[in-house]
């Protein structure tokens, strides 16, 4: 059996959803698992005792199938999470994620933003498309971050919140966006504009 298959088996027969495997020239096997998603129940996140029990399972698998590796690493995600799936797209809808295509699609955005451009942070919201199917779109204002103690005039006009939309097919990578607050949680919507 193969690794990917022998880990996947693993993980989702305890439970949990794997997000990514990778392996290093090294020998090092690196294995991110996360707890399954449902949509409008609590957010729940890893913790040390379900890596620890995903690793110990993992470690059995492994020498039963003979699969040889050096150092074995089970984590979670972490504040900038792969989105690979259309299911981590609904799951982190109203997020700031960082998405980057794999091709640059400057023209297609009215103009506004230089036609090189490949990399975008912003608020992913789900939109309906004119033949009845959604899909996905990335928000952001290119206003600069106001610097703390800096005083901005209240005269001065926002920036034009900016829009493109993309499909799953055309993204090289998306992550959520690693913003860190130390003054607690507030809305998603509200970080990082």
């Amino acid at each position: 059996m193969a690794l990917q298959q022998i880990v996947e088996q693993t993980v989702t027969g305890l439970g949990y959803d794997l997000v990514e495997t990778e392996r290093s020239a090294g020998g090092l096997l690196r294995v991110t698992i996360d707890l399954p998603w449902t949509p409008g129940a609590p957010e729940q996140f890893v913790n040390v005792e379900d890596c620890e029990k995903v690793t110990r399972q993992l470690q059995y698998a492994l020498e039963v199938e003979g699969i040889e590796y050096k150092r074995l690493e089970v984590s979670s995600p972490g504040i900038d999470r792969p989105l690979r799936h259309e299911q981590d797209f609904e799951r982190f809808a109203g997020h700031v994620v960082d998405i980057t295509l794999k091709a640059p699609m400057g023209a297609a955005a009215g103009g506004q933003v230089a036609a090189n451009r490949k990399k975008f942070r912003g608020t992913l919201e789900r939109v309906a498309g004119a033949d009845g199917k959604s899909g996905w779109q990335i928000v952001w204002s290119d206003e600069p971050a106001v610097k703390p103690g800096q005083k901005v005039s209240k005269k001065r006009a926002p920036a034009p919140l900016q829009a493109l939309g993309f499909t799953l097919d055309e993204l090289r990578e998306a992550r959520l966006a690693p913003i860190v607050d130390f003054k607690g949680r507030r809305d998603a919507g509200a970080a990082g504009h």
